[in-house]
Order: C-alpha cells, then sequence, then structure tokens
C-alpha cells in the first residue's frame, strides 16, 4: 500500500496580512518539492469540504457559526492579533478539517498505509471555542473525535513536535481519558502552555518542554523518555501527528535547532511504534513551519520516511 498525498489550492486562498509568516507560499513551498521523481510512487488526492457534524464533535455550535458569519466577502478581518480570515478562509479551513478526515477514512480502512493532509491554516492553537495562533479548527481534534465516531476506536494518541506547543489540543482533551495528547516544544514560547506539570484530569497528556537552542539530542531524548514509554502503556488504535516544522533551525518563529534527519528520526519511531500497536495507523497534518526553505526539507524527509512503511 502507498502513502497519501492530501492537497487542495484553496489552501493558498486563505490570506494573511504583508509580511505574515503563515502564507500562501508555505503550500507552495511543500508542493514543488512533492513534485520531485522521488515523490511519485505517492498516493495523491484532493481534500474534500468537511463537514459541520465533524467539527462540533471538537468545537461548539455557536462558535463554528461566528467563525462562518465572520468571513468577509473582502478585504480581512482579524480575530486576534495574529489570526486573520480573508475571503478564502473559510473554504480553506473546511479543506482542512475534511483532508484531516479523509485521512483518518483512507488508514482506518486499510486503503494506504499511512496519509499526510498539507493543509493551511494550521489547528494545534484552536482551543474548544477560541481562534488564535493562526488556527480556527483543530484539525488533528476533529480527525481524534472522527475516528472514535465512525471507526469505533476507543483511544487515540495525538504527538505533536511543533515548535509551539499545542495548547488549543490539550485544552480540548484535558479532560479525556481515551486522547492522550504529546508535545515536545520549547519553552519558553508562545502560547506560554506544556509545563511539564500539565498532565490533564486522566493524566492523558504528556508534555516534554525543550529550551531554547536545544537540538537533535534533546529532542530525540525528549522522545524517549517522556514520550514513547507513554504511548507504549497507552496503546492507541490510531497516531495522529501534529507535524509542525518549526522546530528547524533555520525557522524564525522558534529558537530550536531540530535539522531533517530529527524528523525524519521521530516519524520513524512512531511509525515502529505504531506498527506494534495499532497495525501501522498513522495520520500526519501539517502544522507550523515558516522557513520555506526549513519547512519544504523537512516535509520531503518527513514525507519520504512515511514511504518507507
Amino acid at each position: 500500500m502507498a502513502t497519501l498525498f492530501l492537497h487542495h489550492t484553496s489552501y493558498l486562498d486563505h490570506l494573511t496580512p504583508v509580511g505574515h509568516p503563515e502564507r500562501p507560499d508555505r503550500i507552495r513551498a511543500i508542493d514543488r518539492i512533492l513534485e520531485h521523481e522521488r515523490f511519485q510512487s505517492l498516493e495523491r488526492d484532493i481534500a474534500p469540504m468537511g463537514r459541520i457534524v465533524d467539527i462540533a464533535r471538537a468545537h461548539p455550535s455557536d462558535y463554528i457559526d461566528m467563525l462562518h458569519t465572520s468571513a468577509p466577502t473582502d478585504g480581512l478581518v482579524r480575530i486576534d492579533a495574529d489570526t486573520t480570515l480573508s475571503p478564502g478562509s473559510w473554504e480553506a479551513v473546511m479543506r482542512g478539517v475534511g483532508g484531516a478526515c479523509r485521512a483518518v477514512d483512507e488508514v482506518m480502512e486499510k486503503k494506504v498505509t499511512n496519509a499526510f493532509s498539507a493543509s493551511r491554516p494550521p489547528g494545534h492553537h484552536a482551543e474548544r471555542a477560541r481562534a488564535m495562533g493562526f488556527c480556527f479548527f483543530n484539525n488533528a481534534a476533529v480527525a481524534a473525535r472522527y475516528a472514535q465516531s465512525a471507526y469505533d476506536a476507543e483511544r487515540i494518541a495525538i504527538v505533536d513536535f511543533d515548535v509551539h506547543h499545542g495548547n488549543g489540543t490539550q485544552d480540548i482533551f484535558w479532560n479525556d481519558p481515551t486522547v492522550m495528547y504529546c508535545s515536545t516544544h520549547q519553552m519558553p514560547l508562545y502560547p506560554g502552555s506544556g509545563a511539564a506539570n500539565e498532565r490533564g484530569d486522566a493524566d492523558t497528556i504528556v508534555n516534554a518542554p525543550l529550551s531554547a537552542g536545544d537540538g537533535g539530542a534533546e529532542f530525540r531524548e525528549a522522545m524517549e523518555v517522556a514520550i514513547l514509554p507513554r504511548l507504549e502503556a497507552f496503546s492507541p488504535d490510531l497516531v495522529i501527528i501534529s507535524a509542525g516544522f518549526d522546530a528547524h533551525v533555520r525557522d524564525p518563529l522558534g529558537g530550536l535547532r531540530l535539522v531533517e534527519a530529527d524528523f525524519a528520526w521521530a516519524t520513524a519511531k512512531l511509525m515502529e511504534f505504531a506498527d506494534r500497536k495499532c497495525e501501522g495507523r498513522v495520520v500526519s497534518l501539517l502544522e507550523g513551519g515558516y522557513d520555506l526553505e526549513g519547512l519544504a526539507r523537512s516535509v520531503a524527509a518527513h514525507v519520504m520516511t512515511l514511504m518507507t512503511a
């Protein structure tokens, strides 16, 4: 079976102010590098529109309605200081949700080995009823709830290696014993959450903060000591990766020093774990990554590793 790559041109239509790091060129950079001949065996598909019923498992209806009605017909509307809606944003966020759910379908139904959905805007800062940090709907949370609803998956693990802590994912699953959220991230850094003692009401939150200047050695130690043993004990039915690549040494929004080999290593470790525990079921969803070269090279390493399954 193949690795599935989900994408859509609408991701280019979510516009942000001039100079904003979360910009359409991120998708162009990913598309260009995945056109290389070494990725020709990728199975490619268009991300469908998401469904409100799927979003509503992670976000309340009044919040969904507020975002929908706030989307402008022209110009930009600020939701907070760095989170902006444009005329093309609603389709982009809905396709991000749709791509995440389609990835779950394809993996759970064993049509593909694993899947990578490259959407923007990202999602892991979106709390239950709050858009922030470039994010509107939490794609990983929606995907987890969808897997539980559509496929009776009992336990879902979400592993997040973005340089920023996924406060939104933590918020949504804080008191849920059926979803484990694990994160490596730089601290202190936006959004300010993610201390190791933030464990959730059901002890299913695992935070492994790193310090500015930390590189591959510290990252790998955090994964092997803090996160992988907890995943082993939790024994999930599906692994969802919140794949942020802004921990790359080139990225302007963080101070970690990871390189492509570190992302490939983490991907391989999570695949090995999934092979043992959940029949290899891995869904990867794009989060951050704002240096275009660092993003493209890191995505290439991540996807190439997924393709080795």
